[in-house]
């Protein structure tokens, strides 16, 4: 199935409009029944529509997937999906308010479009094409034949069909936006527009060095107040987090280096890594770095061995040397030419294998491989035609091969096994995790030598004593902040040097805080949000495998609705305090009688600048208040004091002058009108969420299923 194939070759691409996903409640259906009645899987609605447990485990399973296969972190990806699956919900009705309806006929006319397959040459003839009904029959097939892998199709479409209804509203929004004469002809007047004014500027941050001003919560709230679509926010909490990592003392360190020693040079049996007769089973025994029976270029050895081993001989030891946690010792057991070795392959994979979506058992794969391997042995021009059958995607576009390897690349050790024991033209079967690969050896070069070595590795990881004294001090510290003031907690911390960070809005299911990231992150926003927590509550978490302690300290709870002023503090703080110093200087100026009595005020001094409306750089600030005020004030006349971003303003205008471009206005109202379409998917969307009707039940139900399980 040459086209599925190509889909479950890249399944990140299964994502939906803007990308769907979200929460997966790995629990039981039935007590959820218990606690919530008739309907325990709505996890939330959008303007009413119903967001179920069934679609969120879909979407959250694709991004788990997408996040796996590019080898990314795992944590937050709940949110995101719980944030795509709103965007999904309101691309679909918005595409339903429009009068469109997802049909059969507009799927399949579409399909070819989606970025799924638009971007894949295979998938259309050498005319152009789409294999639009070669697909089909895959898809009929599959359905007759592969349950699970029909359904896996299903959720496939899904996602594109929310990306057909995102093109579809997208397109038709965007071809009302456009540019009429009379605005395009205001605009270029403005776009050639120059304004040469006189001005003097009082610099916020030069007026804070000397004007102390304190920017106060309430300050704060009448910023927030202002501003209230800015800061609409969702649950979430004020954390202050110590860390106490359980590193490794300098006696610890000693320690690790005395034991590596004592195995490279002497040890109470006798044997040690000199004279060890298994240089394998004596690193299997001893180091805490498995044995590598590859060979590896000069290039991958670790850094201590740099520019040695080459001129190394067999036997010959180096160390100990320090390589990252480790302290190692390293034993040159071989060296010879490293063949690259071109081949292909056709896989018999089998229910359990890795990566497996087959659902023949392992005996019944076996037999397969046999006969078809039979096949090939009587007529090796055979091969091609079983590819047909390799459980291995795009096999047969790409006839089986894997390019060329070498004996350190990252396959698994069967197939190089195979490769290495076998010469150019062979023909034979070998197993690994993935299943039976029949593999024929197409072509063998000698390659750059290669070196196997054997390498004696102990971590340097902190001893008892020093686990010991990071508790000792964590539990201390807790000691010390409880019942305190958060400003206490956050000044004893810094006064004792610790690790301190504030993470002002942490989310429930963010899975990881900002600041920390470690396993224990989940635990700690799960305790932050139980009902019971109240402002002031701290607790300490060990994080498991490390000896590290986390002191959380709860600073505050931000429940739906405008933005705490403390959780925003780091975010604001400067404009309220910009905006409470422009205050303060123009009641200073006042009705000013000239520029340079503004000047001597201040002791600052008078400057010049040409300004333009369209690009309203004073200086190098954009102040576009200030450009609005040069084109709106009387020539000659002293301007009221202009707010603006760096600073306040106080101008004079001299003269207005017009500065032609070149470019006609057909020209310049279609840049305009693409500008501007450009600008307007992203900004509508926002308004569309900022807008919405949005119930979000995550916690709640959370909240009751952790109290049924208590």
């Amino acid at each position: 199935m040459a086209i599925l194939g190509q889909i479950r070759s890249k399944p990140w691409l299964l994502m939906g409009v803007i990308a769907l996903a979200l929460l997966a409640f790995l629990v039981n259906p039935e007590s959820i029944d218990k606690v919530f009645g008739k309907n325990p899987d709505v996890l939330g609605k959008v303007n009413g529509e119903k967001i179920t447990r069934e679609e969120f485990n879909d979407q959250l399973f694709v991004l788990q997937q997408q996040a796996q296969q590019q080898n990314q972190p795992q944590n937050g990806l709940e949110e995101q999906a719980w944030q795509l699956l709103v965007q999904s919900k309101l691309i679909k009705q918005q595409f339903e308010k429009m009068g469109f309806e997802m049909t059969d006929d507009l799927f399949w006319s579409q399909l070819q479009y989606d970025q799924m397959f638009a971007q894949n040459q295979q998938l259309f003839d050498e005319k152009g094409n789409f294999k639009l009904q070669e697909l089909k029959k895959e898809i009929e097939t599959l359905q007759n034949t592969n349950p699970q892998g029909y359904s896996q199709w299903l959720k496939t479409r899904k996602s594109i069909e929310y990306r057909i209804m995102a093109r579809q509203v997208f397109a038709n929004i965007s071809t009302g936006i456009t540019t009429g004469k009379k605005e395009a002809e205001e605009l270029m007047r403005e776009r050639d527009m120059l304004a040469d004014i006189d001005f003097v500027k009082v610099d916020y941050a030069g007026y804070l060095a000397k004007n102390k001003i304190k920017v106060t919560t309430e300050d704060l709230q009448n910023y927030i107040n202002q501003h209230p679509v800015m800061f609409k926010t969702e649950p979430s909490r004020n954390l202050g987090v110590v860390y106490f990592p359980a590193k490794p003392s300098a006696a610890d360190d000693a320690a690790t280096l005395k034991e590596i020693n004592r195995l490279y040079i002497g040890t109470d049996t006798g044997e040690n890594f000199q004279n060890t007769k298994s240089d394998s089973l004596f690193v299997l025994a001893n180091s805490d770095v498995p044995f590598n029976n590859q060979y590896v270029p000069a290039t991958q050895v670790p850094q201590g061995l740099q520019g040695k081993i080459e001129t190394a001989t067999i036997g010959q030891a180096f160390g100990p040397y320090k390589e990252q946690d480790f302290y190692v010792v390293s034993k040159l057991l071989d060296k010879k030419p490293s063949d690259s070795t071109l081949s292909k392959h056709i896989l018999i994979a089998y229910k359990g294998g890795e990566r497996s979506t087959a659902t023949r058992t392992k005996e019944e794969a076996k037999k397969i491989a046999d006969s078809l391997m039979a096949v090939i042995k009587a007529n090796p021009a055979k091969f091609a035609e079983g590819l047909k059958l390799s459980d291995e995607p795009n096999a047969v576009e790409r006839n089986g091969s894997v390019g060329w390897t070498t004996p350190s690349s990252s396959f698994a050790p069967g197939y190089l096994n195979f490769l290495a024991t076998n010469a150019k033209g062979s023909t034979g079967i070998a197993e690994t995790e993935f299943g039976y690969h029949i593999i024929n050896v197409e072509d063998k070069k000698a390659g750059a030598m290669g070196y196997k070595i054997a390498h004696l590795a102990k971590t340097v990881k902190p001893s008892e004593a020093t686990e010991n004294l990071v508790d000792k001090n964590s539990r201390r510290f807790i000691q010390q902040v409880e019942g305190k003031s958060f400003n206490d907690f956050v000044n004893i911390a810094k006064k004792s040097n610790y690790q301190y960070t504030n993470a002002a809005q942490a989310k429930r299911f963010d899975g990881q805080i900002q600041g920390l990231g470690t396993d224990k992150d989940a635990e700690i926003l799960t305790w932050a949000f139980d009902k019971k927590r109240e402002k002031g509550n701290t607790e300490i978490f060990t994080v498991e495998g490390t000896g590290d302690k986390i002191v959380v300290y709860l600073n505050g709870k931000q429940e739906k609705g405008l933005a705490d002023p403390e959780s925003v503090r780091t975010q604001i703080e400067t404009i309220v305090q910009n905006k409470l110093a422009a205050k303060k200087i123009a009641e200073k100026i006042g009705k000013a009688s000239s520029l340079d009595a503004v000047a001597k005020m201040f002791t600052t001094t008078k400057q010049s600048a040409q300004v333009n409306m369209l690009q309203p750089s004073v200086t190098g600030a954009m102040e576009p208040k200030v450009a609005g005020a040069a084109f709106g004030i009387q020539k000659g006349k002293v301007s009221n004091p202009i707010e603006g971003g760096t600073g306040v303003y106080v101008l004079v205008k001299k003269s207005e002058t017009v500065n032609k471009q070149p470019g006609d206005a057909k020209q310049f109202t279609e840049s305009i009108s693409q500008r501007n379409a450009g600008m307007f998917g992203q900004a509508w969307m926002k308004s569309l969420q900022d807008n919405a009707d949005i119930d979000d039940y995550r916690i709640e139900i959370w909240d009751k299923l952790g109290s049924q399980q208590q």
